[in-house]
């Protein structure tokens, strides 16, 4: 006969190893924000010479927000970029890029990057992530199609305004949010 035990069972976590699910529909959302803006505000500011990349703008602000560790930001990153196959212009190559950039970002935000006592950890680590992955998609993209290097120096102007554009809008963004998910 067995014996009955009447204890309560009780389950625990040992620790976050991927994403969670309000962090995973926090970065949906954003997404569907930041591709939103891409088809409509993004493409009306191209005509001007700006071009911003909202999609890169939302992940930044989705990695910002939920600290993410180094894995859960190669899984923004990877999901961001599998969202901007629908809009770019070489297929496949946003997987490379915005991996790289993702966890760029999610080494930038353990800085505490302070300005006359004001946090700017949005601004610069967005700057540099966006910088980075504008810089690999114009070169490895000028590789791809088999044009010259030097055509990149070309595109350096529209990275830089872009970089700024994605920049001004995750720091203007980012206290916001924090303060509205209480994160």
């Amino acid at each position: 006969m067995a014996e009955s035990n009447s204890q309560a069972r009780t389950v625990t976590a040992s620790g976050r190893t991927g994403a969670d699910v309000t962090s995973l529909i926090l970065l949906a959302v954003l997404l569907a924000a930041g591709f939103i803006l891409n088809l409509t505000v993004g493409n009306s500011l191209a005509m001007v010479g700006i071009k911003p990349q909202f999609i890169i703008a939302s992940y930044a602000l989705a990695i910002l927000l939920t600290r993410a560790s180094f894995g859960q930001a190669a899984i923004y990153g990877l999901i961001s970029a599998a969202v901007i196959q629908f809009t770019t212009s070489i297929p496949g190559l946003n997987f490379a890029t915005e991996l790289v950039a993702a966890l760029v970002m999610a080494a930038l935000i353990r800085a505490d990057m302070k300005v006359a006592g004001r946090n700017v950890t949005p601004l610069v680590a967005t700057f540099v992530t966006t910088l980075v992955s504008g810089l690999l998609f114009a070169v490895a993209g000028n590789v791809i199609m088999g044009a010259a290097i030097a055509t990149v120096v070309v595109k350096i102007p529209l990275v830089l305004g872009t970089a700024a554009f994605n920049a001004i809008v995750v720091q203007a963004l980012y206290f916001p949010l924090k303060k509205a998910l209480k994160r």
